[in-house]
């Protein structure tokens, strides 16, 4: 937009031509053409007068306005230079941290290390030890052995050390196999008798709180002797149990002895539990269901401290028979655990609608990358995502401290494992006595062993019945012998 400044020089330049070219007219005698010519002249000269003029002062005004900008970008370069030194002052000091934090962080993983490099060599220092001592003592014990039948033993505190109780329940985890595996017609004869005969073993493994390693549940496990008093496992009959249709007797039998464990553990530590494990073939045949489910209604008290153990690929292959069960027992307080697990394709929500509130993971499969591409959610996220939904994450089958450490980094609340203890036998009070001791002596030992274990607690049940677990307890032909060699050596008081 024109100035009027500039509106008014251009009037005032008009009247001075325009007066010069009249005054040649009227006064000097100049025609009006060439009066004309001299305004017209005089006019153009004021122009380019006025337009140089006006040039000169806006380049003026130019430099002072790029002298004053180049002030300015002078001083923003000093502010970011010295924003720049500060950063590299704080980068340095980050860098020097990360990297003290990393040399400390790999001297305590070298002690780690370390020390469970002395913890395996010192195992197998006492495994190897042990093996010579059980080879060299067994015929010279086996008579004190079938004494030790009769003696009572106590359950370990829940809150007792691990380490000492996993090297106590050492010499039991030294067992014979036998030279050839036996047929499924010798495993089945043996299953019969052993149901016959009472031959049932139930050992305990503990559940541990981490980091602090206080023991909040045991695991019942189950063990068949044959004729010769030879260790059959799980995994050796019951598949074949399950073909013969005596895997629900087998799972009523171990419910009756995990409720009698169970009332001995709650009268020291209300607050711990009893896992047991329940077959797919328990859960789905209505008339041995019927009979556990009498069973466990007996025993509702039990109920939030008795949980009910099935596999995974029990849950996903659910039908309407095993569903309606299932929900019986929901309905009654009982609560579940899935183990078994080999996948993590969890679906928490629906497995809490069923009453899981605990699921076993192998610590391998949770520390295992390969699961982080093949499941739905981050391991390390899953503690989390299934304590959302009130279901607790339990790492089993632990071995090392090391995969201590990284589930602990996995916000994993209980762990299960031989690191902690292995699995420890529980037997009733003479269940052996026909091993030969004379029932004198066998009361005898009892009073004896009662008097260094004054706070024994008496079977709830009323049965008059005690389970050994602070000792390897079994029987003569396959005991080690250590711990009565121990007394033996002692001797008496």
């Amino acid at each position: 937009m024109i100035r009027i400044s500039t509106i008014f020089i251009a009037i005032c330049m008009v009247l001075v031509a325009a007066s010069l070219g009249l005054v040649l007219y009227s006064m000097a005698g100049v025609s009006g053409t060439e009066s004309a010519i001299v305004a017209l002249t005089a006019l153009t000269f004021l122009i380019l007068y006025n337009a140089v003029s006006m040039r000169l002062r806006d380049r003026t005004d130019v430099g002072s306005q790029i002298a004053d900008l180049s002030r300015g970008t002078a001083d923003l370069a000093r502010q970011v230079a010295e924003f720049g030194r500060r950063l590299a002052a704080v980068e340095g000091r980050v860098t020097s941290a990360n990297s003290i934090g990393a040399d400390r962080i790999q001297a305590v993983v070298g002690e780690i290390n370390e020390l469970g490099g002395l913890v395996k060599q010192l195992a197998a220092s006492v495994a190897t030890h042990e093996d010579q001592l059980s080879s060299g003592t067994l015929t010279a014990a086996a008579p004190a052995n079938k004494a030790e039948n009769g003696r009572q033993h106590e359950l370990p505190p829940p809150g007792a050390d691990i380490g000492t109780m996993a090297a106590t329940a050492a010499p039991a985890a030294i067992i014979a196999e036998p030279a050839a595996s036996p047929s499924q017609a010798q495993v089945l004869a043996a299953v019969k008798n052993a149901i016959e005969e009472n031959r049932l073993d139930l050992y305990l493994q503990p559940m541990v709180s981490l980091p602090q390693r206080k023991v909040r549940f045991y695991e019942a496990v189950t063990r068949l002797r044959d004729g010769r008093d030879q260790i059959i496992t799980a995994d050796d009959f019951v598949g074949i149990a399950e073909a013969a249709g005596l895997i629900g007797r087998i799972d009523h039998m171990v419910m009756l002895r995990c409720v009698q464990v169970l009332r001995r553990l709650m009268v020291r530590n209300k607050e711990v539990g009893v896992f047991c494990n329940v077959a797919a073939a328990t859960l789905a045949h209505p008339a041995t269901f019927a009979q556990c489910l009498d069973f466990l209604e007996a025993n509702r008290a039990l109920a939030p401290s008795f949980v009910l153990e099935f596999k995974q690929a029990t849950f996903r292959n659910l039908g309407p028979t095993e569903t309606e069960h299932l929900a019986a027992l929901a309905q009654r307080g009982f609560r579940f655990s899935i183990d078994h697990v080999t996948d993590l394709r969890i679906e928490p929500r629906e497995l809490a609608d069923r009453g899981v509130r605990f699921i076993k993971v192998p610590a391998a499969l949770l520390l295992d990358q390969r699961q982080t591409s093949a499941s739905d959610i981050h391991p390390s996220d899953l503690s989390d995502l299934l304590g959302r939904f009130g279901i607790d994450l339990i790492a089993e089958r632990i071995e090392g401290e090391r995969a201590v450490v990284d589930l602990l980094d996995y916000d994993v609340r209980f762990g299960q494992g031989f690191l902690f203890a292995p699995p420890r036998p529980l037997r009733p009070e003479g269940a052996s006595a026909t091993g030969g001791a004379p029932a004198s002596k066998g009361q005898d030992s009892s009073k004896e062993d009662s008097s260094k274990t004054p706070d024994r607690a008496p079977d709830s049940n009323g049965t008059g019945k005690t389970a050994s677990i602070d000792a390897p307890a079994i029987d003569t032909p396959r005991i080690s012998g250590v711990a009565a060699l121990a007394r033996r050596i002692a001797g008496p008081g």
